[in-house]
């Protein structure tokens, strides 16, 4: 008779029978005809913004379109997301390519930087020694981060849920400092260099053409709000995904499937939500199949919801409004000491 497994050996081949159904179903293939559209359709409003700006002149209505641009580079964030998961072309070379026109030629960040900080957060989702998410100055994720800090420190912490949302208007900013802080590091590769010299051309000619059409106070006016409504839109899109889920401890091993479904978030919404978070609210299941396009997710998502049940894995979905509720209360009762972030399900099933 052979030996019982234990848990944790017992869950190893989930996801992979769970991967083969999926394939088998044809829901990894390419869905080329919905990005070249959607491509199609972004590009065009970015022209549309720009030439709107121009035809504008010097008006405070101005302001009106840089939060429209924001919108549409929001939109093109989430293309160079999925092109930077290999989710549009067959071809490796296609896709990083377009992920690195998209993010260093529209946006005006390395797509390098993002995918060296996004793989590592893939790989090991809200564990704390990992997962460079949780790894923020700004927020503390830990009773142990709130410990280190001096007194304003632990003051901003007992209040960083209620803070988090205006901080996200800086985000847009931080996004192209650490971007230009990654490039210019002495070790920079080859593609890093390119990176460099194509992120800085973007960010001279975008702020050139502004300051060139405008008046010194609407073009920086227009930088601030394009900035703060891209910074809050691309945050708001992330925030849900696995703020307010468990924390793994450091060092601890979980099986892929249950690091992934366990630590992430999905949001519940129709049309409107799968726009706004570009296909990010269906978090598990991307977790699960990150070259999946987006628009194949919504149809893989009552397959793993039902998988897991079957497997006892808790699968978590709530409203967009709850989601945000959930990030705010977590947050702060982190800075408060209130909440023991280390709430793994699969940590206490093990040690019972």
């Amino acid at each position: 008779m052979p030996a019982p497994q234990k848990p944790a050996q017992a869950y190893v081949s989930l996801y992979t029978d769970l991967l083969q159904t999926v394939r088998e179903l044809g829901l990894l293939k390419r869905r080329q005809g919905y990005y070249y559209t959607r491509i199609s359709v972004v590009l065009s409003a970015l022209a549309a913004v720009a030439v709107g700006v121009v035809l504008l002149g010097d008006s405070w209505y101005q302001l009106a379109l840089a939060f429209v641009l924001a919108l549409v580079l929001v939109q093109v964030a989430f293309l160079s997301h999925d092109s930077a998961h290999q989710q549009i072309f067959r071809s490796k070379a296609c896709n990083d390519w377009t992920a690195r026109i998209l993010a260093g030629g529209v946006l005006g960040m390395s797509v390098n930087w993002w995918r060296t900080k996004h793989n590592r957060h893939h790989a090991a989702p809200n564990q704390a020694d990992k997962d460079p998410d949780v790894q923020l100055d700004v927020l503390a994720f830990t009773p142990e981060a709130v410990a280190k800090r001096g007194p304003v420190g632990k003051w901003f912490a007992a209040r960083q849920g209620w803070l988090f949302f205006p901080l996200l208007t800086l985000e847009g900013v931080g996004l192209h400092a650490s971007s230009l802080r990654h490039l210019v590091r002495r070790k920079a590769t080859a593609l890093e260099r390119v990176d460099l010299a194509v992120v800085l051309t973007r960010l001279a000619a975008y702020v050139a053409a502004l300051y060139l059409l405008l008046p010194p106070g609407k073009a920086s006016a227009f930088l601030a709000v394009q900035l703060a409504v891209f910074g809050v839109c691309l945050g708001a899109a992330f925030a849900p995904n696995h703020k307010g889920m468990p924390i793994v401890p450091a060092g601890m091993k979980l099986d892929f499937l249950r690091r992934q479904v366990l630590m992430s978030r999905n949001v519940r919404g129709g049309v409107f939500t799968d726009f706004a978070m570009g296909g990010l609210n269906y978090q598990i299941e991307h977790h699960l199949f990150p070259s999946m396009p987006r628009p194949t997710l919504r149809r893989v998502q009552p397959i793993v919801r039902e998988y897991c049940e079957l497997h006892g894995v808790k699968y978590t979905e709530v409203g967009l409004f709850t989601s945000y509720g959930i990030v705010v209360t977590h947050l702060n009762e982190v800075g408060l000491g209130a909440r023991d972030p280390f709430q793994c399900p699969l940590a206490a099933q093990l040690r019972g």
